[in-house]
């Protein structure tokens, strides 16, 4: 496979941006939309995406060479475009970027809830292989993307459900008795977390879940992640390099449940909070209200900034990347 080197995007100062498909297959019977946002030359204009707005240029050419695919997962019930400020962020520092839309937990199909208890945590990383399996064999993108002696430059970024989701790519496991543990004792202090869907200890299951690793992942960003159900032990093997968030007054997953948890067992792994931020904090705002169990999705405590802070973490998380996937030796 091919490689680029870092600078081959220097030249491109916008974010292009294209939807694309994974299709079905016998074995995984539910397409997948993906946004795909990747560096470019041509210029963007402002382009209404249901009720986001992303300065973007659609269709347009991408660069030649692109220093590594990062993955984008959304929190439960949300879209392959809440994150799209970081993702043209991405985009314009020289990477592709796959924001996928989670098939069965998104904003408009709900059907993974419905399934065996643990059936969430295992689709959402595998739909995320799908799509690095998809685009690694696309003759439009698998020799754009960077590589070195252990193969193509990947990373993953995710929030809330997305978060568990990169960190299970990574190689952490879940065991479903740890949340009817966890639910049991501190239901009280993690009541929307433990209000979700049916309780695993209620449900004849086996308690530990498949493993979903996907060893092409090399570097990881989980913010405001569910992490209660993770095991200690599978997350003090990950030797990835790791940045974990939390947000401060997360009254959805408090971080000393979830987060805290994560990052405490990642060897190397340092929790950055941010202050006086909300779950949704990561998340880019919209002109609508948009429901959850924790009120609206826009609504940010008195005093906090988000667009400020949207625009440091469009700064921090590229930077992060550039450090955690540059090209080792013996680059091809």
């Amino acid at each position: 496979m091919a490689s680029a080197p870092l600078g081959s995007a220097a030249t491109a100062t916008e974010a292009g941006w294209r939807p694309y498909a994974v299709p079905a297959s016998p074995a995984s019977p539910a397409a997948i939309s993906v946004a795909l946002f990747y560096p470019t030359e041509a210029p963007a204009r402002a382009m209404a995406m249901g009720p986001y707005t992303v300065q973007v240029a659609p269709m347009a050419p991408p660069t030649d060479r692109l220093k590594g695919l990062i993955i984008v997962s959304h929190g439960t019930g949300g879209s392959e475009l809440g994150h799209s400020s970081l993702a043209v962020a991405l985009a314009r520092a020289g990477y592709l970027v796959a924001a996928l839309r989670h098939p069965g937990d998104n904003y408009a199909d709900k059907s993974l809830w419905q399934q065996a208890p643990g059936a969430i945590f295992v689709e959402r990383p595998r739909q995320a292989s799908r799509v690095i399996d998809t685009l690694l064999a696309d003759p439009d993108w698998r020799d754009r993307v960077a590589a070195d002696a252990k193969g193509p430059l990947i990373g993953a970024v995710g929030h809330s459900a997305g978060g568990f989701t990169v960190v299970a790519l990574a190689g952490g496991r879940f065991d479903l008795s740890l949340i009817g543990t966890h639910c049991a004792k501190d239901r009280a202090e993690d009541p929307i977390f433990c209000g979700m869907g049916r309780d695993p200890a209620s449900t004849p299951v086996s308690s530990e879940l498949p493993s979903v690793v996907d060893r092409r992942v090399r570097a990881i960003v989980a913010m405001a992640p569910v992490g209660v159900m993770f095991t200690a032990q599978s997350l003090q093997a990950i030797d990835l390099p790791t940045r974990i968030y939390a947000a401060e007054n997360d009254r959805w997953l408090p971080p000393r449940f979830h987060a805290a948890h994560i990052a405490q067992n990642i060897p190397g792994t340092r929790l950055q909070t941010i202050p006086n931020a909300w779950h949704f904090a990561f998340m880019d705002k919209v002109g609508m209200p948009i429901p959850t169990l924790d009120g609206d999705a826009n609504a940010d405590p008195p005093g906090f900034d988000r667009a400020a802070f949207l625009k440091q973490l469009s700064a921090d998380i590229p930077a992060f990347f550039d450090q955690a996937l540059a090209p080792s030796e013996g680059s091809k």
